[in-house]
């Protein structure tokens, strides 16, 4: 229920794409979110107002309905002041160019026009239009003037083109609204690298040592430092599947694959001190040898002695003088847990480790979660979604690191 008490007003227009819109709407509702729309007569032509009204449960806001009355909202002023962000998905063509010079020629401009907030435009037109210089020229106007202008995408068209112009999914445009609703002045704009996943180290090209890290975790993280507004680069092997598009995803395997992208992340140029949370499961002990091809069995015997060397230790490897680190640790020795956990604090020179016990009720891969928070002389206990863990513990980071 990250979206509970925020009101979302919804501006469709005429685009076969607003179909999607549908989609977005429940995506909205099913964060806590409240949510009105506003039609175009051109959008009318797609979809029957009464659709919009039975996903939204409410009413839609048209010429026709538009009402002046002290005791209503639904009109271009009061339902401005009502909403907390408009989002215009799908945004045609000619709905773009109208709003990039301040036409006003129907209910939906109008409201445009009279809005104070944020305001989200998700494009969605042919190629040959959407790449014209005049709606170009259009969407750099509507960027220039603070509007959050979102990208399309290149697939086939309805007119059966292949090209540029689709709407973005509606998990693409929540990811957004998410963010632009959410932010903190904290979490903005700094940077945070992630890791996550586990490593995955050849023994010869098709055989491999890994372990059972889902990189969920990581990808939580990631999502919720997303709608907190931060600067994200995930270095991940895997569980980064439908992130944020506009995070920066490095996909690796080899620990020698998330040492050289980590580095790289943390050397880019910064204005906050950046955070890291090293969330990959790093393997203890790679082979030894690499072989090339396949190793044949038959030449391996009954026994097959496969020689192992330590890892290094890329956490401990790091530069971490100017950032903040939290570390990550996975025990199944509930007795010892606790200790190792503040060890690694200590060894690895970190400010924080977030413990995970690992038992029949908290396993690798799930999407729930139960993790103590270790910091220099406290901790906080989190349990649930990992969603809602994250959110939860960069709270806490925020509160103890507000001053970095």
């Amino acid at each position: 229920m990250i979206l509970k008490d925020k009101n979302i007003l919804i501006g469709v227009t005429g685009s076969i794409a607003i179909y999607k819109t549908l989609d977005l709407i429940r995506l909205y509702i099913k964060a806590g979110a409240s949510v009105r729309v506003i039609m175009s007569e051109s959008a009318k032509k797609f979809i029957n107002p009464i659709t919009f009204e039975a996903i939204s449960q409410n009413k839609i806001l048209d010429e026709d309905s538009e009402n002046w009355d002290k005791t209503s909202d639904y009109n271009h002023i009061d339902i401005g002041k009502w909403a907390d962000i408009l989002v215009v998905a799908p945004a045609s063509a000619n709905t773009i160019n109208k709003m990039a010079v301040g036409i006003t020629d129907n209910l939906l401009l109008q409201t445009v026009l009279a809005f104070k907030k944020e305001i989200i435009v998700a494009p969605a037109a042919n190629t040959n239009m959407i790449e014209n210089h005049i709606t170009k020229n259009s969407l750099e106007r509507l960027s220039s003037c603070g509007f959050k202008v979102l990208k399309t995408q290149t697939k086939e068209l309805v007119c059966k083109d292949v090209g540029n112009g689709a709407m973005l999914e509606p998990i693409d445009i929540f990811y957004k609204t998410c963010r632009e609703l959410l932010k903190e002045d904290f979490w903005k704009d700094r940077k945070v690298v992630i890791s996550g996943g586990g490593t995955v180290e050849k023994i010869d090209d098709v055989r491999y040592i890994s372990n059972f890290s889902s990189g969920k975790m990581a990808k939580s993280l990631a999502l919720a430092l997303y709608y907190l507004g931060a600067d994200i680069s995930l270095v991940a092997s895997r569980g980064y599947e439908n992130i944020p598009f506009e995070v920066d995803l490095k996909v690796v395997k080899t620990t020698l694959e998330f040492k050289e992208d980590l580095e790289k992340a943390l050397k880019s140029s910064m204005v906050k001190k950046p955070f890291l949370f090293m969330a990959a499961a790093i393997s203890d002990y790679i082979p030894k040898i690499k072989s090339s091809g396949k190793i044949k069995k038959d030449s391996l015997g009954d026994i097959w002695d496969l020689k192992l060397e330590k890892n290094i230790d890329i956490l401990a490897s790091l530069n971490k003088q100017s950032i903040i680190s939290i570390g990550f640790k996975a025990e199944m020795d509930r007795e010892n847990a606790k200790t190792n956990a503040k060890n690694m604090l200590k060894n690895k020179n970190l400010n924080g480790v977030c413990l995970n016990i690992l038992d029949e009720n908290n396993t690798f891969g799930s999407d729930t979660n139960t993790v103590e928070l270790i910091l220099n002389n406290k901790s906080f206990d989190f349990s649930g979604e990992k969603l809602d863990i994250s959110l939860k513990l960069l709270e806490v980071l925020q509160k103890e690191f507000t001053n970095e």
